[in-house]
């Protein structure tokens, strides 16, 4: 057969355990990878499992591409069409299923697949990760990913091109420009986008790169031009400004404490700390510890229910905190949208520390996680946004609406804490 691929393609006909094909629209990208399947399993037999996160029905699968290009291969007469499954002559046949109705047990009945091809890998889950790939063990089997990353911080991204990318994984980034048989209409559709879209949605779109928060983000704006200012980075703690507390209250789900320093009219997020199922006391314990050592520690911001007996204790949170040494302050009672306001306010004021502020958890997000992926609940049958969305990214976002509703009230009047003065150079 004499079949034309891009250039950037090769990889599809060269060994390696994971091959990660990322870019935006018209790249070639879901075409090139059908046809290499399909091209592959006519030569020798493979068992591959065609796949994505979520899969309802089979029109939600690569199903019908691949029937369409059998047909402009010529390879009507070797593989056979079924409603839910194909099949080659020589024994290969491929596989229609989503990632997110499988347990460790039953996505065991996958475990002779010598191919793995993810669509729409960018919502694949860590969890779904951890399950498939144990799982596709055969000798010579590949895992391929095509997918436009959305974030940064993507669990399919990060295998990609991130801390978690494997020693045998190709990555090629491919777009519109790399496909020579780009089509007018598309090309026209580009142009239109360029010209109406932002510059974040069309470079995510058509450039493939990753978007400075999720579609629908509540605070998309704010940390786009957050980010694009370079005001999400280093800003490390300053010894010579006290470091105050903003909580977010939590115990089966998210608690949430920004640590935050004021110089000025700019606020210094300088660390995060996140967890459940774990004590007010052992939070504070934690900001005693060696990672915080010697820190200035200012006032303790509690939202109303920190005031509240808890059930756990039967101790209010503030009242805990108090007997601890923590000067504990109220912050003002204020209804969410109102907040929200506020928060977008103190954006532009806002440095955020992005390596202190990650989490410790590798189950929970870090605080430019959460800010970048808080939206609001969509009503199913209008399609309206609605109130915030719940989550375990909603817990650090409501902690930054509580920083801006108490960054008037942080001050560097009165010093505390053990002030490690080695730090600052005076011994």
């Amino acid at each position: 057969m004499n079949v034309e691929f891009p250039d950037k393609l090769r990889c599809l006909f060269q060994p390696s355990r994971y091959k990660f094909l990322k870019g935006g629209r018209g790249s070639a990208k879901s075409w090139s990878v059908a046809r290499a399947l399909l091209i592959q399993g006519a030569m020798q037999p493979h068992r591959i499992l065609c796949t994505r996160e979520v899969q309802k029905s089979i029109k939600q699968s690569v199903h019908q591409l691949l029937k369409d290009q059998i047909q402009a291969l010529n390879l009507g007469g070797f593989y056979q069409v079924l409603e839910t499954e194909i099949r080659g002559k020589n024994g290969t046949s491929f596989h229609f299923s989503g990632l997110s109705d499988h347990t460790a047990d039953s996505i065991k009945s996958f475990e002779g697949c010598t191919r793995v091809w993810i669509e729409e890998g960018q919502a694949i889950t860590k969890r779904s990760w951890q399950i498939l790939t144990p799982t596709i063990r055969a000798n010579g089997s590949e895992i391929w990913v095509t997918y436009n990353p959305q974030l940064e911080t993507d669990e399919t991204h990060q295998r990609a091109v991130g801390d978690k990318k494997d020693p045998d994984t190709v990555t090629v980034d491919i777009n519109y420009w790399d496909n020579p048989w780009f089509p007018e209409v598309l090309e026209k559709e580009r142009q239109h986008a360029q010209n109406t879209l932002s510059k974040e949605e069309y470079a995510h779109i058509w450039e493939g790169r990753c978007m400075p928060a999720v579609q629908g983000a509540i605070y998309f704006n704010e940390v786009a031009a957050a980010e694009a200012t370079g005001r999400i980075g280093r800003f490390p703690y300053d010894p010579m400004l006290k470091v105050h507390r903003v909580w977010d209250m939590g115990w089966n789900d998210c608690m949430a404490i920004i640590l935050a320093q004021r110089h000025g009219s700019a606020v210094n997020i300088v660390g995060y700390v996140t967890g459940t199922h774990r004590t007010t006391a052992d939070y504070i314990s934690e900001c005693r510890g060696e990672k915080y050592r010697g820190w200035n520690w200012g006032n303790d911001f509690l939202p109303h229910d920190g005031f509240a007996s808890n059930r756990q204790t039967g101790k209010a949170d503030a009242d805990v905190l108090r007997g601890l040494g923590c000067t504990v302050v109220q912050t003002p009672n204020m209804d969410v949208e109102q907040g929200i306001r506020q928060a977008r306010l103190l954006f532009p004021r806002v440095y955020i520390d992005k390596q202190s502020t990650a989490s410790l958890d590798p189950e929970l997000p870090g605080l430019v996680e959460c800010l970048k992926r808080y939206r609001r609940r969509v009503n199913q049958q209008t399609g309206t946004p609605e109130a915030p969305l719940h989550d375990v990214h909603s817990n650090g976002a409501d902690a930054f609406r509580y920083l801006a509703l108490n960054a008037e009230q942080m001050t560097n009047e009165s010093w505390g804490g053990s002030l490690n003065y080695a730090n600052i150079g005076i011994v």
